[in-house]
């Protein structure tokens, strides 16, 4: 199994992908962290306060889109802008795609599967973060929120100021929060190309088509249940996906697979369970997973149509 030739193409696809990545994540991430800046909480919280109902989803979803790259970093913005009297659909649809929807998740996946999946998928969480945020709040769920104060995350490096800024202090404090984020995600980066690497190398094509292929009846289903415990990073995950679909793995299950993972994981939950009541935990996670299974089989079509 452990040929030579296989070990070489292996360790020649890993150093090629992780350095890749790597360079995309940085340079992405501080322009991203640039953005931030000008884009802070105070701005999200100011356009989420009092919009029209559609119009505070759709909001909620794009300001998602700027901001901490993970749920857990996202909890604390979430309750500040429930405490500051945002809209609560509009803030949901933010939670759910901060973690799903960035630019670096977006140019990972444009590198490393192409424009089409991409751009479905940009597409898909959007609408699912807008509907689920709406759904949330006709179902009256704002009255779950708890009014709690929290002060944590886990994705953002703090940078304290004195005072308003120049530009060159704000570079300086998007080079800061790039490095630091850097450091906490660039393991889970290398293990996902590790993984996806040694996928490359030694996996059966076959194996791959029989378990999560286009044909295989339960492969979206399964794939979107077993991505919340599992907590997959969309970071980890996209090297090890380009690799299973290069090897015939469906572009249904992966998707539901990112979206179950990334959209209802474990932490997110407990972190929820903190500052809502049960009642909306499970409602979220009952309706991410419809979503990431509803949004796998949308996938699948599109794919064979496209």
């Amino acid at each position: 199994m452990f040929e030579p030739n296989n070990l070489i193409s292996v360790g020649k696809y890993f150093l090629i992908i992780s350095g890749e990545l790597l360079a995309l994540f940085i340079g992405i991430s501080f322009l991203v962290a640039l953005l931030q800046e000008f884009v802070t909480e105070e701005t999200v919280r100011k356009y989420l306060t009092k919009p029209k109902k559609w119009v505070g989803n759709i909001l909620g979803a794009a300001l998602g889109a700027l901001t901490p790259f993970c749920s857990c970093s996202t909890i604390p913005i979430l309750v500040g802008l429930l405490n500051g009297g945002a809209a609560f659909g509009a803030s949901i649809s933010f939670l759910i795609a901060s973690p799903l929807l960035n630019p670096v998740i977006l140019t990972m996946f444009f590198d490393m599967l192409g424009w089409k999946p991409t751009l479905l998928y940009g597409l898909v969480t959007f609408i699912a973060a807008v509907l689920v945020g709406a759904v949330c709040e006709r179902m009256g769920l704002a009255s779950t929120y708890k009014n709690v104060r929290i002060q944590f995350g886990c994705c953002e490096e703090s940078v304290p100021t004195n005072g308003p800024l120049t530009n060159n202090e704000k570079v300086r404090r998007a080079g800061m929060q790039t490095w630091g984020l850097f450091i906490k995600v660039v393991p889970y980066l290398i293990i996902g190309t590790g993984i996806g690497a040694f996928i490359y190398g030694f996996v059966p094509e076959q194996f791959i088509i029989q378990v999560a292929g286009p044909d295989s009846l339960f492969a979206i289903p399964v794939a979107a249940v077993i991505g919340i415990p599992m907590y997959i990073r969309v970071e980890t995950i996209i090297p090890i996906g380009a690799v299973l679909l290069s090897k015939g793995m469906s572009q249904g299950a992966l998707m539901a697979l990112i979206i179950g993972g990334a959209g209802a994981s474990i932490p997110e939950l407990t972190l929820l369970a903190a500052i809502f009541k049960p009642k909306l935990v499970v409602v979220f996670t009952v309706t991410i997973l419809a979503v990431a299974i509803l949004s796998g089989y949308v996938f699948q079509i599109l794919q064979q149509i496209l």
